[in-house]
């Protein structure tokens, strides 16, 4: 007996779910393609032989209707009475039918009939066997079933008569032949009159007798399920627990490796830490602890299914492991530059204001007033807490909008989750820690998300290829390939909301940090120009215009004075190189050259591995124009100027994104084309002879992929820590400077040690946390020979009162590893400093002292706190003329933007005009913005 889905010849549903980037699925060379495709394609011949079953058993059933109807008929017309109701093809959940399955109780012997009234009309006469349907068992229906339709057929059985039964099985015998039948009462089919004519229409008229069909069907007893120990049912399941399981394993490991006592195999010393940094210091099992994350992690991700919760729970560990570690083994926050920033918000807490003459930071102030703002509400006047565990919370939060921009890449589930490991792992080089860089890096990613995520565009070229050109044939070629990037289809409300949500943060990046804003404006650009945003060019222009009026209107005390130092680097490349490379490697001990190569090898490993991901994707038709555009577009900072000696960091940290990306398809290039829950890969173009194995292709690059990562996660360590002798700030240092903050009244200046005077140094001491308007902070020279103090002495003559020289244990592990000092030079100098004559020490611990003059000239006054006033007027005759001009500019550009997202496919009379304004104004800004540099900018050099 057929049931109804088999007799239509259905099909379970195939997954409708493609890879975005693929309009007709995959082709022929897909499905031929069995080196890197993971799952096994239905072949031809697959096809083929379950349509022959299915037209098969089509037939089938239908010369059994055809037979047993005309049964009936017959039957009917001998009985020379009125017709009998015919089998109705619906079911009825009143009625019953009893069914005999072999392994039950025996049928009672008698079973009354249950009459129902149906609703159905008198004319249906649908006979239909498939009583049981695939809802009952599993197991084929006999063709010997007993069937009795009472009323219907009298003369002639139906089926052949019931085989002899056979011997029953022994006790406990588990055989599949037992042939022990029971009843069940299931819904049988209604049986419907045919329509009567005359006196017994009306006699019966809109009534429909329906009687019960017994029907014995003669089925297998079920199979019992076998018993399968507990050890088994566990180890089959492992791949649900386990990955867990060895991740908070590992995650409990290593906070105990690092927070225990010092001893064998545990514990940290932090007196151990030599010039290759914390790793030198840290215990065995820390290092078992990251790998043993790192092998769950990949455990995960072999199984090809995105458990999202469980993998950014893995994530979220291991970066709790490699960038939580200074903040698990010290007591102190760490990097001396912090402090300042700290000092910035306490000021602006204290005054309510912000000053650009104290330091040129505070023209960008958006950062520092945004967390004064935040802690002062909440009632926080200590900041060590946030300083100690920032670097954490900031690469978890940069985790979040990374993991959104991999959701809108063409890749498969591997590749997105080993490419957000990349990510943890190269991200060494420190501007996560308590700074605007640090929070204004978090908003540029979630930028780029949001331009992806709901302003994303994908086009494929299917147009001829041009018959003349070289150039022209090969943008031809590059439109051509599969796009490797996602486009998702939003209301035009949710990207009206998301437009403002761009510029709100575009405006916070711009007031609070120097060269994200520019990060930022270069990859939007690049985006539209490349045909990967659906955003018009009317916002780059309007966001282009808030930093040049940041810059001109807000920030004039700055560049007034620095026009050089703004301008001084353009196209500089090659010097702003040096400056960023070569310079930080002269002068280090052998050991602290390990570190810094460190950080240059892991540069250059995973730009090495973006190529070969880049290649291999090409290779495959695929064109990652937004991974590639993320890599580039921050190298251009190159031609603009050193930053102090740092941007190359910042390009570093910028380029990670689409470095990762790239570099994750070095090992997993392939396409999606299953769902989340039943992933598969595709190749959309295949040109190579030599085809292997999938399963052992995957698992050598799956092998490959956790052998790199794992060398990776320990190269962090010595790149990330490698300066620790100098970055770590002890709580000696912090109580140091504490005592000045007690002693600066009305003012005061701190001495820090430096081998050379120059502009760009950075104190190597926990400065400015507090008083930052009140302490100068000067430098003074010291030598190799530490008993040579005249240039100390000296610096001192020409101080007022309050001046003090901090000698600390980091400072003179800077110059040790950076500049070549020996190696006991601190302790030798603070002990010439406690000899001296002329000095006095008024504080002392182990790792930091502070000295002054013993006495002073009588007349010698401590002189008053710098002004906090600027240097007058700064405007220009232009200047009220331009910022109307702003702001009409600006709305605008934002009318226009709005109207484009309601109407993108054409341009309305109502957008013309809104141009014909947004463009004189926006020139008229422009113009005026240059008026305010010449002008002002001529004023100071007079």
């Amino acid at each position: 007996m057929k049931t109804e889905a088999a007799e239509a010849g259905e099909r379970p549903p195939v997954s409708e779910e493609t890879h975005a980037g693929s309009e007709d699925g995959p082709t022929s060379e897909t499905l031929e393609d069995s080196a890197d495709s993971e799952g096994p394609a239905e072949t031809e011949d697959s096809v083929d032989a379950v349509d022959a079953v299915d037209s098969e058993d089509s037939a089938d059933a239908e010369e059994s209707e055809g037979s047993e109807g005309s049964a009936g008929s017959e039957g009917s017309e001998e009985r020379g009475g009125p017709e009998e109701p015919d089998i109705s093809g619906d079911d009825d959940p009143s009625a019953t039918a009893v069914f005999r399955i072999p392994g039950l109780t025996p049928k009672p012997e008698d079973t009354p009939d249950i009459p129902d009234i149906s609703g159905e009309e008198p004319d249906a006469s649908i006979v239909d066997t498939s009583v049981l349907g695939s809802s009952v068992t599993d197991s084929s229906v006999v063709d010997s079933s007993v069937v009795d339709l009472p009323g219907v057929i009298d003369t002639e059985p139906l089926t052949k008569p019931e085989p002899e039964p056979e011997p029953e099985p022994d006790e406990g015998d588990d055989s599949d032949e037992a042939e022990t039948t029971a009843e069940v009462r299931l819904p049988a089919r209604r049986l419907a009159e045919s329509p009567a004519t005359g006196q017994e229409a009306d006699e019966e008229a809109g009534l429909q007798a329906v009687q019960d069909v017994t029907q014995d069907v003669r089925v297998p007893a079920p199979v019992p399920r076998p018993h399968v120990p507990w050890t088994e049912r566990l180890a089959r399941s492992a791949t649900a627990w386990l990955p867990p399981l060895l991740t908070i394993e590992g995650l409990i490991m290593y906070v105990l490796a690092l927070r225990v006592a010092p001893g064998p195999l545990r514990g940290v010393d932090l007196t151990r830490i030599d010039g290759l940094g914390l790793i030198s210091a840290l215990p065995v099992t820390s290092f078992v602890a990251i790998l043993l994350m790192i092998t769950a992690f990949f455990v995960t991700i072999a199984q090809n299914t995105d458990r999202k919760f469980l993998l950014l729970f893995q994530l979220a560990v291991i970066t709790f492991a490699l960038h939580g570690a200074a903040a698990l083994i010290e007591d102190t926050p760490r990097f001396h530059t912090a402090y300042v920033h700290a000092g910035f918000v306490e000021f602006i807490n204290r005054t309510g204001t912000s000053s650009p003459i104290l330091d040129a930071r505070f023209a960008w102030p958006g950062f520092f007033a945004l967390v004064a703002f935040v802690t002062k509400a909440a009632g926080v006047t200590d900041l060590t807490l946030i300083l100690r565990w920032t670097p954490l919370l900031s690469n978890l939060l940069y985790l979040l909008p990374f993991v959104l921009i991999l959701r809108q890449v063409v890749a498969t589930t591997r590749a997105r989750w080993f490419a957000a490991l990349l990510f943890i792992l190269v991200q060494w080089i420190g501007q996560d820690y308590f700074s605007p860089q640090g929070f204004t890096y978090a908003i540029y990613l979630a930028f780029v998300a949001i331009v992806l995520r709901w302003f994303g565009r994908v086009e494929v070229r299917d147009g001829a290829m041009p018959s003349k050109g070289r150039v022209r044939r090969l943008l031809a070629r590059l439109d051509g390939l599969t796009p490797g990037e996602l486009a998702r289809s939003t209301g035009v409300y949710d990207r009206s909301i998301m437009l403002i949500v761009l510029i709100v943060l575009f405006g916070t990046a711009t007031a609070s940090h120097q060269i994200t804003p520019f990060m930022m404006l270069g990859t939007l650009t690049g985006l539209i120009l490349l045909r990967r945003s659906s955003l018009s060019w009317a916002l780059p222009f309007f966001l282009g215009l808030i930093v040049l009026a940041w810059i001109s209107y807000q920030t004039v005390t700055f560049w007034s004075g620095h026009i050089d130092e703004l301008f001084g680097g353009l196209g500089k490349i090659l010097e702003n190189l040096q400056r960023n490379t070569g310079d930080r490697i002269e002068g280090s001990d052998s050991r602290h050259a390990l570190v810094l190569m460190a950080r240059l090898g892991i540069c250059a490993v995973i730009l090495l591995l973006a190529a070969i991901g880049l290649l291999r994707r090409l290779l495959r038709g695929v064109g990652d124009r937004a991974a590639l555009l993320l890599l580039c577009v921050p190298v251009l900072a190159l031609a603009l100027q050193s930053y102090g000696g740092e941007i190359g960091l910042r390009i570093y940290l910028f380029a990670l994104p689409g470095a990762c990306i790239l570099a994750a398809y070095a090992f997993f290039p392939n396409l999606p084309t299953g769902t989340a829950e039943a992933p598969d890969e595709t190749v959309p173009i295949r040109r190579r002879v030599i085809r292997l194995d999938p399963l052992l292709t995957r698992r050598i690059s799956l092998l490959l992929a956790a052998g790199c990562a794992m060398a990776l996660s320990l190269s962090f360590l010595v790149a990330r820590y490698g300066n620790e002798q100098f970055e770590r700030v002890s709580n000696d240092e912090v109580q140091a400077m504490h005592y000045v903050y007690g002693h600066d009244k009305p003012s005061g200046r701190v001495l820090f040690l430096v081998p050379i005077i120059g502009p760009e140094v950075t104190p190597t001491i926990p400065w400015g946390e507090r008083d930052f308007d009140k302490i100068e902070y000067q430098q003074v020279l010291v030598d190799k020979n530490p008993e040579q103090l005249s240039s100390v002495i000296d610096k001192f003559r020409v101080s007022p009162p309050n001046t003090y020289l901090v000698a600390s244990r980091g400072q003179a592990a800077y110059l040790q590893l950076n500049h070549g000092f020996p190696t006991d030079w601190a302790q030798r100098f603070r002990t010439a400093l406690d000899a001296s004559p002329e000095l006095k020490r008024v504080f002392n611990s182990k790792d930091a002292a502070v000295y002054t003059l013993k006495t002073y000239p009588k007349n010698a006054e401590v002189p008053q706190p710098r002004p906090l006033t600027g240097f007058g007027d700064r405007g220009s005759p232009m200047t009220p003329i331009g910022l109307g001009a702003l702001g009409v500019t600006w709305i605008a550009l934002f009318v226009y933007e709005l109207q484009r997202l309601r109407d993108p496919g054409r341009v309305s009379k109502a957008r013309r005009r809104i141009l014909f304004v947004a463009v004189p104004a926006f020139l008229l800004a422009v113009a005026v913005i240059v008026e305010r540099f010449i002008v002002i900018g001529f004023n100071q050099l007079q």
